[in-house]
């Protein structure tokens, strides 16, 4: 069932930043985002960047020491949102990337929130084409533990997320 809720210009952008790797000077490296959060407006009517709440690439090392724990620590406990998170992860053949679309749907959350964020989801998967892995999530006990991302992107056969071993 769709909700009639639009996807803001500056979502597809962000997406489409993030999905494009092109090879970059350092500085513009810094300023992609590792990870980012879609909330729905005050009017509900469309899906916005939440600005606030994002993490870049220059901040991990810096400001950010892992960027997987920043990222769980940024979604809201009683309320839904949209994330993207752009994993790096090695598997035992290699290194890889992958942008994952995470639908967040806390148990706490209000009913009514869960019902609009669940019915808009089509609304911003069908912006974000090429997504290989999506992934809706109940409650911090099912993301706060990164083998669990791990195992979404390719099962067994990823040995670290984030430099970290699984």
């Amino acid at each position: 069932m769709a909700s009639g809720v639009t996807v803001n210009d500056d979502v597809i952008k962000v997406f489409n930043d993030m999905k494009v790797r092109k090879s970059s000077t350092p500085e513009e490296i810094k300023k992609r985002k590792k990870a980012v959060l879609f909330c729905l407006s005050d009017d509900k009517k469309q899906i916005i960047v939440e600005e606030t709440k994002q993490i870049l690439v220059g901040d991990i090392g810096d400001t950010v020491e892992d960027p997987y724990t920043s990222f769980v620590k940024l979604l809201p406990l009683n309320d839904c949102r949209y994330a993207l998170y752009d994993a790096t992860y090695e598997t035992k053949e290699s290194k890889k990337e992958d942008l994952v679309f995470i639908f967040w749907a806390p148990e706490s959350a209000p009913l009514k929130s869960k019902m609009i964020y669940a019915s808009s989801k089509d609304a911003i998967k069908k912006k974000f084409t090429g997504i290989k892995h999506e992934w809706q999530v109940n409650g911090l006990d099912d993301i706060k533990d990164r083998s669990t991302l791990g195992e979404k992107l390719g099962g067994n056969v990823v040995v670290s997320l984030e430099g970290k071993p699984l």
